[in-house]
């Protein structure tokens, strides 16, 4: 029988080895950082939903290994910021748009084509295809150290609203201020439409379109209804002019310092969030968060076939002018990519 100090020495013994162990457990977790802009709530954005999926999958699957913090609403920083700690190994995910990923990578303008695609199931197909594929590795052969993980849903189509007029042609355009992120390509667009293009900032918004400053301004359809643009913009046209997802950026250092089965993981764990954000985009836009939720607040106009190819032949050979000038012979390989696969899944 121990007597009290062989005791008191042999637990002492113990806790130090399980201190140790604990110590090299932790030492092996791998803590990914994921930063976004949007509210933590899985059912509200089709951001948050991918993130959400990601980090369970990625806890569950590799047993606690690679562990997923996510750090919502822009806690860490704005989009363009995320994206440059993303680089520098601060965090180790983020999802950008294009605005964004365009300081660092100009080339994601090309996803700016307007009118490009005719339905969201389209939008898949280019996304996970061969279009896809050649940008993401010309995003990381550019970038050099981030791995792109594939292009999640920001939330739709865009559509435009206004507070001067109901919008069907492009004489309706006229003398319509409309906001637009700083991208040189969108006000492009809009500027072939007849309509002016105001840049400007997205928290100033909401006040620019209240008291005036802008007449309108364009985004998918969830975004806006949780901005609650309805209560001063009275009209809403669906144009689906532009489709511009995420790109799931991570960290190439972190990808690196995964081992195979983890690196397996994370891949499917982001194909998983991609879905995740498709499907959260669709179920918004039918729910009376999305078009359901608008129709009894604004007048909704939709484009006819005619209509829509007037806005076509209008917008996209200013769009291609503006590649061919501003950008670079890659920028414009990957545009001819992105037509080619266009025309082949009509």
């Amino acid at each position: 029988m121990m007597n009290s100090s062989r005791r008191s020495a042999f637990l002492a013994c113990l806790i130090a080895v399980s201190t140790i162990a604990a110590t090299a457990t932790f030492a092996q977790t791998k803590t990914l950082k994921f930063g976004h802009d949007t509210k933590p709530d899985p059912f509200d954005n089709p951001a948050h939903a991918c993130a959400a999926v990601f980090a369970n999958i990625v806890g569950a699957d590799t047993n606690g290994a690679v562990e997923v913090e996510i750090f919502p609403s822009a806690a860490l920083g704005t989009a363009t910021e995320h994206v440059q700690l993303v680089r520098d190994g601060v965090i180790q995910a983020t999802l950008s748009s294009t605005g964004p990923l365009a300081s660092y990578y100009p080339r994601i303008d090309v996803l700016n084509m307007p009118f490009a695609f005719d339905s969201n199931a389209m939008t898949y197909e280019v996304f996970d295809g061969p279009f896809g594929n050649a940008l993401a590795r010309d995003i990381e052969n550019a970038l050099g150290d981030v791995v792109v993980l594939g292009f999640p849903d920001t939330g739709g189509f865009f559509a435009v609203t206004n507070s001067k007029r109901k919008i069907e042609t492009l004489d309706d355009f006229k003398n319509v201020r409309i906001r637009t992120m700083t991208l040189p390509s969108h006000q492009k667009i809009v500027q072939a439409l007849g309509a002016e293009a105001y840049p400007l900032p997205w928290g100033e918004v909401y006040s620019a379109l209240q008291t005036k400053t802008i007449d309108g301004q364009m985004n998918p359809i969830p975004i806006i209804s949780f901005s609650n643009f309805s209560e001063v913009q009275p009209y809403l046209t669906l144009t689906n002019h532009l489709f511009s997802p995420y790109t799931f950026i991570l960290n190439r250092d972190f990808w690196d310092g995964l081992n195979e089965n983890e690196q397996r993981v994370v891949g499917y764990a982001a194909t998983s969030c991609i879905a995740a954000s498709r499907g959260l985009s669709r179920i918004i836009e039918a729910s009376d968060r999305g078009l359901a939720g608008l129709v009894d607040k604004m007048e909704v106009t939709a484009f006819t076939p005619q209509q829509r190819q007037a806005m076509k032949s209008a917008t996209q050979p200013a769009f291609e002018a503006h590649v061919q000038e501003n950008l670079d012979v890659q920028a414009t390989k990957l545009l001819g990519l992105l037509k080619e696969q266009l025309s082949n899944t009509r």
